[in-house]
């Protein structure tokens, strides 16, 4: 009777054992799965950081979607991503909301973007000034002729309301006026490209981080947009870029972030076309 009561007791003890290995095992699966969702203009740095991150810490994953920043703040106040990515800071009413609902957003710069306007490159205009900029955008000035180029009808391509790079376009060179209607509203810097290059009469604005040889960059007030001018703040039209956690970032989270802003993850930072925001904090000081 003894034996029996010792053999149940052991099979107890096995089920529990095999009850608390199964929880901790599903707690750590979730722990080591990373949601990010938010930015476009964000996306191809923490792509980039995620890829160098996943070979040196292989047991952890990390799930990648754009949308703009609006919808990376709306997903993090929701419960429904474990970091946004935003070309913005956040909004009053989005931190109001956020602590409503229990979350308390906590903000991490994590590199410095500038902003180029872009021309098909067959575009004589190489030159715009902010004023001009400005009114082109609000619909005041329609034709290329009006500023030094073809007598051509200018094709206006903005980013849509959602984005973080359209709201620093706005504050930057429009100073709160309200875009022309005529615009071409669209969802990411990579389709402002696409439409650009195709189109000799458009005109559009990217991070620079999308920059490529299918479009030309303008520079701005005679200024042109690099890691140099950024950096010196002689470009007029720059910004910070963000990843923002709920509380301050715990466990895989964390270690994530301190990758993306130690000196290997500022290295990937510039390697892809944007100011690490370490190397402009380290040029202040000076």
């Amino acid at each position: 009777m003894e034996d029996i009561k010792m053999h149940i007791s052991l099979k107890m003890k096995v089920f529990f054992l095999m009850i608390i290995f199964m929880i901790n095992h599903t707690c750590i699966a979730a722990a080591d799965n990373i949601v990010v969702k938010g930015s476009t203009t964000v996306l191809p740095i923490v792509q980039a950081e995620a890829e160098a991150f996943m070979k040196k810490y292989p047991a952890i994953n990390i799930s990648l979607s754009g949308g703009g920043s609006g919808e990376g703040v709306k997903a993090l106040i929701d419960s429904m991503t474990d970091i946004a990515k935003s070309s913005r800071e956040l909004r009053p009413e989005e931190i109001s909301l956020a602590r409503k609902k229990g979350i308390q957003p906590v903000t991490h710069p994590i590199a410095v973007d500038v902003i180029v306007p872009i021309v098909h490159p067959q575009n004589k205009v190489k030159n715009l000034t902010i004023d001009q900029l400005s009114q082109i955008y609000q619909g005041k000035i329609r034709n290329w002729k009006d500023v030094g180029g073809d007598d051509l009808p200018i094709v206006v391509v903005s980013r849509d309301s959602s984005s973080g790079t359209f709201e620093s376009w706005g504050e930057l060179i429009l100073h709160k006026a309200r875009v022309t209607p005529r615009a071409q509203m669209q969802a990411s810097s990579g389709a402002i490209v696409q439409i650009v290059s195709k189109n000799k009469y458009a005109i559009g604005y990217i991070g620079m981080g999308y920059m490529n040889k299918t479009i030309s960059g303008l520079s701005v007030n005679g200024v042109e947009a690099n890691v140099a001018t950024a950096l010196s703040g002689k470009y007029p039209i720059s910004r910070h870029l963000y990843v923002i956690t709920s509380g301050p970032p715990k466990g895989s989270t964390a270690l994530f972030i301190q990758f993306i802003l130690s000196p290997e993850g500022q290295k990937i930072v510039e390697k892809i076309g944007f100011v690490p925001v370490k190397v402009k904090q380290a040029a202040k000081k000076k």
